[in-house]
């Protein structure tokens, strides 16, 4: 019965919706293999870096009157962290439901601190999978790389910002400039937010969460023109790898220009076909790397696969300014996604991960003009003299891309 009131919900949507008639393969893909609907009632807002982000976030935690769901890889404490910790002290006191997901890898930092005072405060807070031996984790897998808030079951974020200064360049002594993106969903979609959060809950809190409308409410028309989101999550307990997929056919349904940004890109030969073939295709690809990266291997790694890609005709940029951190693709300015998930094999198959796909041309556009400022700040490579590299360096990419899967 569920079941069925789910596909007539969706096919409602889709049936009322068709300005993204492009992508409806990619909207059916995600509902079949995630049973993540479309949603056509919502409001989003794309912050760029933790200086649009925090203030968004903090000004929403404040509002809150039911509840109050957190859920990040990394947790910090330090200035945001404690200015959000409060806020969610505050919030119990004020009589609200507080809970925290915290990844026990991420945010290891904070298990003896942090964590212990918003406990001995009324918050709920556990670790998604706890570990024991932190030194000896540092390749573990299984990590909840998810970021997600959910308050009063109508407002939402996701995106690749975790908590933590330093995602924000508004705090000064912060060396390396961070550059990322995060979403604010108003809306439906935030629904489905709630039950991934729920389902993360009920799997590592000794508090089982039942399913009430306290949690889901319905919002009338949320703006004059709302717009189209469907979540999409997927991690080591999914049937299939929904990320993965979707990514896949967002690149597949691409008629004139892709743009894709990522920090760890490393996304196995599917996906680099799916690349070649759109560029070959003429659809113009474009691709966001870090210019300075915070790791060596997966560096080497990620530019073992550029020489075919700019033989294909894909332009591949370096961002110089600081560190691009981003998750993000446009799709002919009418598709947009953003969330947690890196181009890789650990976001791919290892780690819980959750985007958002926003079929929205005013979404889609302002995030591809962020990509085009960001260009600005970036070194497009050049296929004769990336070429021309010592053959040793070349060498050892290639050798590092072998075990890449492992990084």
């Amino acid at each position: 019965m569920v079941l069925k009131k789910l596909d007539l919900y969706n096919r409602k949507n889709l049936e009322a919706t068709k300005e993204h008639d492009a992508f409806v393969g990619l909207t059916n893909m995600i509902y079949q293999t995630d049973r993540s609907p479309l949603t056509t009632n919502n409001k989003t807002k794309l912050l760029i870096n933790g200086e649009q982000k925090f203030p968004e976030v903090l000004e929403a935690l404040r509002n809150a009157k039911h509840h109050i769901h957190v859920e990040y890889y990394i947790y910090e404490d330090d200035e945001i962290g404690r200015a959000i910790e409060q806020i969610m002290i505050d919030k119990v006191k004020a009589g609200v439901e507080v809970r925290f997901i915290y990844d026990d890898f991420g945010s290891s930092s904070i298990r003896k601190t942090l964590v212990k005072r918003l406990r001995e405060n009324g918050v709920k807070a556990f670790p998604f999978y706890e570990i024991k031996l932190i030194k000896l984790a540092s390749r573990l897998n299984y990590r909840n790389h998810r970021k997600i808030i959910v308050i009063d079951g109508h407002t939402s974020f996701v995106g690749g910002i975790n908590i933590s200064d330093k995602f924000s360049n508004a705090f000064v002594g912060n060396e390396l400039y961070w550059r990322d993106t995060h979403l604010k969903i108003e809306g439906d979609a935030t629904s489905i937010l709630q039950h991934i959060f729920i389902g993360d809950w009920n799997y590592c809190s000794d508090e089982k969460l039942t399913i009430t409308d306290d949690y889901f409410l319905k919002i009338e028309q949320i703006a004059e023109q709302t717009q189209n989101v469907q979540i999409v999550s997927s991690g080591p307990d999914s049937d299939r790898p929904n990320i993965y997929y979707a990514i896949i056919k967002a690149i597949q349904s691409a008629k004139k220009e892709i743009l894709l940004t990522s920090p760890y890109f490393i996304p196995g030969e599917t996906i680099i076909d799916a690349m070649k073939m759109a560029a070959l295709s003429g659809v113009e690809v474009k691709l966001l790397v870090p210019g300075i990266s915070d790791s060596y291997m997966v560096n080497a790694a990620a530019k073992s696969y550029y020489t075919e890609l700019l033989e294909a005709g894909v332009q591949i940029y370096l961002y110089q300014k600081g560190f691009v951190h981003a998750k993000t693709m446009v799709a002919d300015r009418a598709l947009a996604i953003v969330g947690t998930a890196n181009m890789d094999y650990r976001s791919f198959d290892l780690n819980f991960e959750v985007n958002a796909v926003v079929y929205d041309e005013s979404l889609a556009s302002e995030l591809a003009d962020n990509f085009q400022i960001d260009l600005q700040d970036a070194e497009q490579i050049e296929i004769q003299s990336w070429l021309d590299r010592p053959k040793h360096i070349q060498l050892i990419e290639k050798i590092v891309r072998l075990i890449s899967p492992m990084l």
